[in-house]
């Protein structure tokens, strides 16, 4: 077990933004591209400072650490040395790829206003200039699409995935608190499904069913009446039939034949055919995840689930952890977008030369790996002395995917404070949480694991407060309430208890 360690050289916490001037000496560092649904690309930079004449120090013990490239130019993940930091250089490491959130903004806020004034109508509007898909009907009952057939293989994994879903969230639910804390004064806590949500499934540069189970099964767990579904149409207007098929099964109510901020806006808005929501939930591109987080400060009246960034994993190996396997680890989130970022820890004795190759030769034979290649640009591995700053560093870089390919693995969670989710040993790739171990892959990314849980089955239910007091209960609590209420010169307050109490 290990005790966490603060970095006081880290409390600024700024991920974003920060300046390349700042860097240790001797690196090369990846350019900043412009996330993939950007309009313009970000102009790509590399920096390569001058040798620096002195060492710098800091009182931390972060400090041992010093970025130096020991790569060349044309390796796929760029590699850094543990010697010394200061925390602008750390920062400056641990900064994600930048997003343009002003001209995102900017490009969402028109939309949302079109589909609030003009419903469906401007839904079609978009998805016609968006995805150039004419939609007869926005949004129909699920009962309304046709029954999807799927081959007996397909419908095996997906109904595996269901059950270790449902198995998982149903364990989530938690019975009511009550607690007498005097007498005659009783204390209860709650839970309430919340009565409509909104589901989002990305569409674009992969269709994702998966998505479809981790969202709509504890929805219906929860007990949410009404379970809208977003997701973009295929060229002739129909849905994916692997995501009707997951929707069918988990209890989707209503098929949103869109994406993008027009989708958002519409369930948050509601149309003539789509049910306004209370909630949504789900990953999507800057675009979905900018207009979530704008109608959520809107008149709409709408929460969401958290604000997200591309996705991402950071990687603990040791001496022992198979190359091929953290190749493989690391390619599975760089394939998800060229904005992904994937960071490798490695300890003492890892073969960095080993893992260039695998990474090298399994990239190759990806489909999607040009995708995979640009995501490595801006991504890199660094070496550490051992298990203590592999540990705070991978706490202070806050990761969606955290996975430990360690000996005794177990015995690093109670020291991992910050992650969306942990893959703990040797035979757990994140390939497991992100279709059909149990947990949910619906995370906080760019940081935000710092403060925010990924989805489960207490993000569709509300939890309410109840006291119930007898004439004895208020006898004891009363005078106390009328006191506090006198101190803070509230006197309404004051009287609503002394009058049921016979005082003045």
């Amino acid at each position: 077990m290990f005790a966490p360690c603060k970095l006081n050289i880290l409390s600024s916490r700024a991920h974003v933004g920060v300046s390349l001037g700042h860097l240790p000496s001797n690196v090369v560092y990846a350019p900043v591209v412009a996330p993939s649904h950007s309009r313009t690309s970000a102009p790509t930079r590399s920096h390569v400072s001058k040798p620096t004449q002195q060492r710098h120090t800091t009182r931390s013990r972060m400090s041992k650490l010093h970025v130096s490239a020991v790569a060349s130019l044309d390796r796929m993940l760029r590699t850094h040395q543990a010697d010394q930091l200061d925390p602008s250089q750390l920062r400056a490491l641990m900064a994600r790829p930048r997003i343009d959130t002003s001209s995102i903004f900017k490009t969402v806020t028109p939309i949302i206003e079109k589909v609030r004034t003009e419903g469906d109508a401007a839904v079609r509007e978009y998805t016609a200039q968006f995805d150039r898909v004419q939609l007869q009907s926005v949004c129909v009952r699920i009962e309304d699409l046709p029954e999807p057939h799927l081959s007996a293989e397909v419908t095996a994994a997906f109904d595996t995935a269901f059950r270790n879903i449902k198995a998982f969230h149903e364990a989530q639910h938690t019975p009511s608190i009550e607690v007498e804390t005097m007498p005659g004064v009783v204390c209860r806590r709650v839970s309430r499904p919340i009565g409509a949500v909104g589901i989002y499934v990305p569409g674009g540069t992969a269709v994702l069913p998966s998505t479809t189970l981790m969202l709509a099964v504890p929805a219906k767990i929860a007990g949410c009446k009404t379970i809208v579904m977003a997701t973009p149409p295929r060229p002739d207007g129909s849905i994916t039939p692997e995501v009707v098929y997951c929707a069918r099964k988990a209890g989707v109510t209503h098929v949103l034949k869109a994406g993008g901020a027009q989708a958002v806006a519409a369930m948050a808005w509601g149309t003539a055919s789509c049910p306004k929501v209370d909630k949504i939930l789900g990953p999507g591109n800057q675009y979905v995840t900018a207009a979530k987080m704008a109608l959520q400060n809107s008149e709409a009246m709408v929460a969401i689930d958290m604000p997200a960034g591309p996705s991402e994993v950071l990687v603990i190996a040791d001496a022992g952890a198979n190359p091929a396997h953290v190749a493989a680890d690391l390619l599975s989130q760089a394939e998800h977008g060229q904005d992904s970022q994937v960071v490798l820890v490695a300890l003492p004795g890892v073969d960095l030369n080993a893992v260039e190759a695998e990474l090298s030769k399994q990239c190759d034979a990806l489909p999607r790996n040009e995708t995979a290649r640009k995501a490595l640009k801006h991504s890199y591995a660094i070496r550490v002395a051992g298990q203590q700053e592999a540990i705070e560093f991978s706490n202070e870089y806050a990761p969606e995917h955290l996975i430990v390919n360690v000996e005794d693995a177990e015995s690093w969670l109670p020291a991992l404070d910050n992650a969306g989710s942990i893959f703990l040993g040797r035979w757990t790739p994140e390939s497991v949480g992100d279709y059909a171990s149990g947990t949910n892959h619906v995370l906080p990314t760019f940081g935000y694991s710092r403060m925010y849980s990924g989805v489960s089955l207490d993000s569709f239910l509300k939890k309410m407060t109840v006291q119930n007091l007898t004439y004895e209960g208020l006898a004891l609590l009363g005078p106390h309430v009328a006191k506090m209420a006198e101190i803070e010169g509230l006197d309404a307050h004051r009287r609503a208890v002394t009058m049921r109490l016979g005082l003045q």
